[in-house]
């Protein structure tokens, strides 16, 4: 047995000359996997400590998903958002019935297919908000990020990334954003004027190292953002649906956020499938034409959302990650 990790240094597992050299993946060609284990084409077996990023919150293939999207390629996979299918009200309101308490107001969800993409909403949103409803003055909205950060890597998300990877050869970068250190809140509030619609931040950063944190970061955050009628968004596309033995790694610090992110575990390892949820006040600004996405919401997406958001209602997957992080924090440690 092999724990397939991650490491820098380790060369690329396959070299093309018709393949885009962006990632530089192990020497593991997979073939088949189940559960937390992974085989390649040599017939060796791995346990998958990767979990695709955050996307395979519930393993490989896990037989309920799995039947949910059989089920569905056998009625209809695409519609686009000109016509409504059977699934797109039912998944939305599961999502919100799940989501809904932990986050501010009266809970409203947006679909679409990519964690980046739910951020651009979300950043839209905000945006569109800021304009109509708080009086920021046309195209002077600003929005808070913290270094350190991982939202995406489109050209927009990049512009506010500290990443030099990320950033190098892909400006002109998007105005609008401020960047302050992560876990200052004090830094954070002097950031705050009459033009910023947001502040954007991770509960727990997740991409250059796992950066928790100081105790009363979040809440002192949230005191911030209320205080001056300023959006909080949560990126929870890779700490959300149950990675850290909660629905939502901000029900850590007590805190609810106007809006939260949510994407790759949403998906159950499946497909890709993102969605928005929050305030019904910020979503329900992105009217007809504002903004939307073909294949956002579609019925195979929202089969399969679906049934991972009934893994999550009965609160075991999020009980079973924190069970196994504690067991495996033991034993590393000793």
């Amino acid at each position: 047995m092999t724990l397939l990790t991650t490491d820098a240094t380790t060369p690329a597992a396959h070299s093309s000359s018709v393949l885009a050299p962006n990632y530089h993946p192990l020497h593991v060609t997979v073939a088949s996997a189940e559960g937390s284990w992974v085989t390649d084409v040599d017939g060796r077996r791995y346990l998958d400590l990767l979990a695709g990023y955050s996307a395979l919150n519930f393993g490989h293939r896990h037989p309920a998903l799995v039947a949910a999207a059989k089920d569905q390629l056998d009625r209809v996979t695409l519609t686009s958002r000109a016509f409504d299918h059977d699934l797109l009200l039912p998944f939305a309101r599961a999502l919100t019935d799940l989501v809904g308490p932990l986050v501010a107001g009266e809970p409203m969800m947006l679909p679409m297919n990519t964690g980046a993409e739910a951020v651009e909403t979300a950043i839209k949103a905000a945006r569109k908000w800021g304009y109509e409803v708080k009086g920021v003055p046309a195209d002077r909205a600003t929005i808070v990020v913290a270094d350190g950060n991982f939202h995406g890597r489109t050209t927009t998300i990049v512009s506010f990334s500290t990443d030099p990877d990320a950033r190098t050869g892909f400006g002109p970068f998007t105005p609008g954003f401020r960047v302050v250190p992560y876990g200052d809140a004090a830094a954070l509030e002097a950031a705050i004027d009459e033009t910023t619609v947001a502040v954007l931040l991770e509960p727990i950063q997740g991409e250059q190292g796992v950066v928790v944190p100081p105790d009363g970061y979040w809440s002192a955050v949230r005191a911030v953002t209320t205080a001056a009628d300023v959006l909080l968004v949560a990126d929870e596309v890779q700490s959300g649906l149950g990675r850290t033995g909660t629905t939502l790694a901000s029900e850590y610090f007590g805190v609810r956020p106007d809006l939260v992110t949510l994407g790759k575990a949403l998906g159950g390892g499946i497909l890709p499938v993102s969605a928005v949820v929050g305030r019904a006040d910020v979503l329900g600004r992105l009217t007809a034409g504002t903004h939307g996405s073909t294949f956002g919401g579609n019925p195979l997406a929202c089969a399969v959302g679906l049934a991972v958001v009934e893994l999550l209602a009965t609160g075991e997957p999020q009980r079973l990650a924190q069970v196994r992080g504690e067991q495996l924090g033991a034993r590393l440690d000793a």
